[in-house]
C-alpha cells in the first residue's frame, strides 16, 4: 500500500500545493522599483501567444509597421526561441490594438511602395508587457513537451527498443548541443552575452538531457530501474505482471488530490 500512497501523493501534490498557496497571504516583491503580486500561478492574460508579447517588446523600442518588427525578429534570429508565423503578424498587432496595448502613431511610405501604419506601444500595453514578461521569468509554468509526454508513455515500447530511441535521441542532443556551443564560441566577442542567453541556455538544457537519458540507459541495462522486469515481462508474456494489477487497484481505492488535501490539512491541524 505504500508505493500507492507515494504516487498518489506525486500525482496531487500540485493540485494539493495551488490550493494551500491559495489560501495563504499572497507575497509580494519589488521588481524595477514597483511592487507585484506573485502567487503561485501566472496571471491570466487576455493575450497568451508569446508572439504577441515579442512584438511589444519590439514596438517598446520605437513605433515600428510589422513588416519592420518581421524583419528584425529574423535578423535578430528570435524564430529560434519564439514560434513566429510571421503571415498571422498582421493578425497579432491587430488582437493588441484591439485590447489597448497598441495604437496607430503614423504612416510610412518607401518610394513607391505603398503606405506602411506604424504601431506605437500604450502606457497599458507597455503596463502588460513588463508583467507577461515578469510573470514568464518568475512563474514555472506547465508546458507539456513533446520528450516528456513520449516519457510517460514510454512502456508502450519494448524496452529494448525503448532503449535504442532514447540511445538514439541522446546521439542527436550531444549533436545539437554542440552546435550550438560552436555557434557561442563564433559570436564570443561579437555580441554580449546578453543577446545570446537563449542559446546558452538551449545548449545547457540539451546537455542535461543527454546527462539524464544516458544515466538512464545505463541503468536500464544494469537492470536497477524499479519496474523494469515487470515492464518486460509484460511485452514478452503480453499478460499484466500481478504487481501492476496490485498497484493500479490500490490506487483506485486510494482517492484522489482532494481527499488528499484533506488528509494533509488533518495532519497540520
Amino acid at each position: 500500500m505504500r508505493a500507492a500512497v507515494k504516487f498518489t501523493m506525486y500525482r496531487g501534490c500540485p493540485d494539493a500545493i495551488h490550493a494551500i498557496c491559495s489560501a495563504t497571504d499572497i507575497r509580494r516583491r519589488a521588481i524595477s522599483g514597483k511592487r507585484r503580486e506573485v502567487g503561485p500561478t501566472a496571471k491570466r492574460r487576455k493575450l497568451s501567444n508569446p508572439l504577441a508579447l515579442a512584438v511589444m517588446v519590439f514596438l517598446n523600442e520605437r513605433p515600428m509597421h510589422p513588416y519592420e518588427i518581421a524583419r528584425l525578429m529574423r535578423q535578430r534570429g528570435k524564430e529560434h526561441s519564439i514560434k513566429i508565423n510571421y503571415g498571422s503578424l498582421y493578425t497579432v498587432v491587430q488582437n493588441l490594438e484591439k485590447h489597448g496595448f497598441v495604437t496607430a502613431v503614423g504612416v510610412q511610405r518607401e518610394g513607391n511602395r505603398p503606405e506602411r501604419t506604424l504601431y506605437g506601444l500604450t502606457d497599458e500595453g507597455r503596463t502588460e508587457m513588463h508583467d507577461w514578461l515578469a510573470d514568464m521569468v518568475a512563474v514555472p509554468s506547465r508546458e507539456y513537451p513533446a520528450f516528456e509526454s513520449a516519457l510517460s508513455l514510454l512502456m508502450a515500447l519494448h524496452p529494448d527498443e525503448a532503449a535504442e530511441l532514447l540511445a538514439e535521441r541522446a546521439r542527436a542532443q550531444e549533436v545539437q548541443a554542440a552546435a550550438l556551443r560552436g555557434v557561442l564560441t563564433m559570436l564570443d566577442g561579437e555580441l554580449p552575452r546578453i543577446f545570446v542567453l537563449e542559446t546558452e541556455f538551449q545548449a545547457h538544457m540539451r546537455e542535461a538531457e543527454v546527462t539524464w537519458v544516458r544515466s538512464l540507459l545505463k541503468e536500464l541495462d544494469e537492470g536497477t530501474v524499479s519496474g523494469a522486469a515487470e515492464w518486460r515481462e509484460w511485452h514478452e508474456t503480453g499478460r499484466v505482471p500481478e504487481q501492476w494489477a496490485v498497484l493500479e487497484d490500490e490506487l483506485r481505492d486510494s482517492g484522489t488530490a482532494s481527499d488528499l488535501l484533506e488528509r494533509l490539512k488533518g495532519n497540520t491541524d
